[in-house]
């Protein structure tokens, strides 16, 4: 049995996953004939901060999202902590009549 792609994530360190995702965006950007500093203009990054990431994986958050968004892939982060499909429908209707939560005491 071949195990899903999503399923591998789940296996990977932080680091992994971060070298991975620099990996895909550097792919990404060949794959559309972009270089780094036509990229780097186009998302309103530094050309350091683009290079930083493509070699080392490290990024913030805001950056990242401007890159995948002058790529065209910013819908891609739709699926990013998504609540899980409800199993039944009484767990659906949980999730919308939820109480709001309360902030805990000191």
């Amino acid at each position: 049995m071949e195990i899903p792609i999503n399923d591998t994530i789940q296996w990977m360190t932080p680091s992994e996953t971060q070298r991975m995702l620099a990996d895909r965006v550097r792919n990404a950007r060949v794959g559309l004939g972009l270089k780094q500093t036509t990229l780097a203009t186009r998302a309103g990054v530094t050309l350091a901060t683009l290079r930083k990431f493509e070699q080392k994986g490290e990024i913030a958050l805001k950056y990242l999202m401007r890159i995948c968004h002058a790529l065209g892939r910013l819908d891609e982060f739709d699926a990013i902590l998504k609540p899980p499909v409800a199993a039944t429908m009484a767990e659906l209707e949980s999730r919308v009549t939820r109480p709001a939560r309360k902030r805990g005491s000191r």
